[in-house]
């Protein structure tokens, strides 16, 4: 802890699961942390929301805590710097008062909507213009679906906003986003930096009715009563901040053009830094903002950690205690490759590269001769090969990967790091555990307070604590795998979508009353 009067900044992370509040200094030391956790609701199939004020309680709280602790250790709070998921959406009324829930990146309402929006004449380019793929995701999206489904929400909307822009607005009073959350809604042309015209129409709103943007360095005063409620004095600047994708590549110091940032937590990414905005000429990478001269290219999955969970459940549930070590030992008893045997891990669906809601999980080359061990390393290997192909369009898209910094609960897992490694046929480097999101977010508030010359420094502050090479065979095996592991999206595509026609007529729960056997009325009578 510190003993004189240090200067930190608070790195505030709005996450999907929890907010994060770690304060650092400008060597990129934390002195405090907190987290506090609320729910993600799924209330009926499809949807995934939040409640924005149980959030913006979680943000007081946290900073109200963290402030408390580095203040009473004799460091001075020289600002807060914001962090916030990227793709939440929510209306508020002229008052600023929720509409609606916070609807997050998980939520597949809007589906049959990004669909047709892909799918139209235009589709492809409104996605390189905006660099946001058609996904039910992105905010474009979901508002193309309140004007289809919920049109007295809309007439009753005085403004749309993320929950970065809730947040800070009730701090400060302003309503304003930066520029990177606003690139990652599908509403900015990435090229004026202003809202796209055509994307606006389509949603069926003006711009007078989305937050002022700006850009991620801006700051703002607190309220008085802001001030009040975090315990902080009321000249503390609030820094806008920026997404957390692209704060994570700044956490863990992949700044520079070549160096990739790859997370595996429940989903995973991988993201690298470029100068300019550039999509690929198939629409499989997104292009996000950091700042307006850096941009971040790559791809998002939604099955990172949540399909070793699936394993342990539906193959494993034997294993008990320490159950997650024990299935990885498990899959290591396996071959590379599995045997043949390839899994492709779409249980909740999938983003890049195909971004598209329609897939479902398969294995693809089971025989009699696979045991439990080939299933689950396989489940892991799909996981990593469909990082590859992230890899792969990111390489189209004219991004340069020369080097990969992964970070997420996976690398707890050798078996998992160096199959990562294999699987990207890169070195991967693991760098000390940090809070990728908040660093990130601290660091552009400490460049918007001058207390770092550039957000560069990440580059020095963040140490490689391992690094680990492909080892040849294994890499030679997934190198022949990738490109049938690549084919088997586009060949099962009719049979995703047939299933998803049946679907409601093939509930996943047997009926818990079945048809009476005549067992019992044959004892009755």
């Amino acid at each position: 802890m510190a003993t004189d009067r240090a200067s930190v900044v608070l790195g505030v992370d709005i996450g999907t699961t929890a907010t994060k509040v770690v304060a650092f200094d400008a060597t990129g030391n934390a002195h405090a942390d907190a987290a506090i956790g609320y729910p993600l609701d799924e209330p009926r199939p499809g949807e995934a929301v939040q409640d924005p004020d149980a959030i913006l309680r979680a943000v007081r709280d946290a900073v109200h805590e963290v402030g408390g602790r580095v203040r009473a250790d004799g460091a001075h709070v020289a600002g807060l710097s914001f962090s916030a998921a990227m793709h939440t959406l929510l209306a508020v009324d002229d008052a600023g008062r929720p509409l609606t829930p916070s609807i997050t990146w998980a939520d597949t309402r809007a589906a049959a909507q990004a669909e047709r929006l892909r799918a139209a004449r235009g589709g492809l380019e409104l996605h390189r213009r905006t660099g946001t793929p058609l996904h039910p995701m992105a905010p474009l999206s979901k508002l193309v679906w309140f004007r289809e489904c919920a049109p007295d929400v809309v007439a009753a909307a005085e403004r749309w906003v993320g929950i970065k822009e809730y947040v800070v607005a009730d701090l400060t009073g302003a309503w304003v986003t930066d520029l990177s959350v606003a690139s990652a809604t599908g509403l900015l042309d990435q090229a004026s930096l202003d809202w796209d015209a055509e994307a606006l129409d389509l949603a069926g709103v003006e711009r007078g009715r989305l937050a002022e943007l700006v850009p991620p360095t801006h700051t703002l005063p607190l309220t008085a009563d802001a001030a009040r409620a975090l315990d902080l004095p009321t000249d503390t600047p609030v820094v806008v901040g920026a997404a957390d994708g692209p704060l994570a590549n700044l956490g863990v110091g992949a700044v520079r053009p070549g160096v990739a940032a790859c997370s595996i937590g429940t989903s995973g990414a991988l993201r690298v830094m470029v100068e300019q905005p550039a999509v690929d000429r198939r629409g499989q990478v997104f292009c996000y903002a950091l700042t307006a001269e850096r941009w971040t290219v790559g791809g998002a999955i939604n099955n990172g950690g949540v399909v070793l969970r699936w394993a342990l459940d539906a193959l494993a549930p034997d294993l008990g205690e320490g159950a997650e070590a024990a299935l990885l030992e498990l899959a290591a008893r396996a071959p590379a490759g599995s045997g043949g045997l390839l899994m492709l891990p779409y249980l909740l669906s999938e983003r890049a590269p195909h971004w598209s809601s329609l897939p479902r999980g398969a294995y693809v080359g089971l025989t009699r001769g696979h045991r439990r061990e080939h299933l689950v390393r396989a489940a892991i290997e799909g996981v990593c090969l469909q990082l590859a192909l992230v890899l792969q369009s990111m390489r189209d898209a004219g991004s340069e990967v020369r080097e990969v910094r992964a970070t997420g609960g996976f690398a707890r897992s050798p078996l998992w790091r160096q199959l990562l490694a294999d699987a990207l046929d890169m070195e991967v480097g693991f760098p000390e555990a940090r809070e990728g999101s908040s660093f990130g977010a601290a660091l552009v508030g400490m460049e918007a307070l001058g207390m770092v010359e550039s957000i560069d420094v990440a580059a020095e502050l963040v140490h490689v604590r391992e690094t680990l090479h492909p080892e040849p065979d294994t890499a030679a095996v997934y190198r022949s795998l990738l490109p049938l592991f690549g084919s088997l999206y586009d060949a099962l595509a009719p049979a995703y979508g047939e299933l998803r026609r049946l679907a409601p007529e093939l509930p996943l729960e047997a009926d818990p009353s079945p048809p009476d056997s005549g067992g019992d009325a044959a004892v009755r009578r």
